[in-house]
């Protein structure tokens, strides 16, 4: 019988599968981004680049009562998202995320000037006038003198609402 060669050694490293747990983990996450999908109301889902089946994957969720019929069915979205374009989805919720940030910046920004407008006064409104010529000075004065009365009363800050609500609808925002 002939001696065999030993196999040549691989100087290179072999290619590590993932792990069982890994493979599970991944599977989890894939389940929750389609839970976070079906959640979205329709007209959010629109803007996500989802093929047909996971569409109706996703509308049939509703119609599913129980709770081992929903569980195996989120197993079955999870499997239809691994065929998605998940650098696509992804690229959709950095987008909406963003769009989130610049709505909270924007909302501080009108919060500041509402307080800046209450503490200072007129000096603030000649301020916020130079910034927004377009704003209604009067509305804005009658509603900077409500909230500090409000305010120098202790009475609960409705006309400060008023007066965030007047920034806001002369924003645009």
């Amino acid at each position: 019988m002939p001696k065999q060669r030993p196999e040549p050694f691989d100087t290179q490293e072999p290619e590590e599968r993932p792990s069982k747990s890994q493979l599970k983990r991944e599977m989890h996450a894939l389940q929750a981004l389609g839970e976070t999908l079906i959640a979205m109301r329709p007209a959010e889902r629109a803007r996500f680049p989802l093929s047909d089946d996971m569409l109706r994957a996703i509308e049939e969720t509703s119609r599913i009562r129980s709770h081992e019929g929903r569980r195996r069915h989120m197993q079955y979205v999870g499997k239809l998202i691994r065929k998605e374009d998940l650098v696509a989805i992804q690229g959709v919720f950095d987008a909406i995320e963003q769009e989130k940030e610049q709505r909270d910046h924007a909302f501080h920004r009108l919060e500041k000037w509402r307080d800046r407008l209450v503490e200072d006064g007129d000096p603030a409104v000649d301020l916020f006038m130079a910034e927004y010529p377009d704003a209604d000075r009067q509305a804005l004065r009658q509603l900077i003198r409500n909230a500090q009365r409000e305010r120098d009363q202790g009475k609960p800050p409705t006309s400060s609402r008023k007066l965030f609500k007047h920034l806001r609808e002369t924003l645009a925002l």
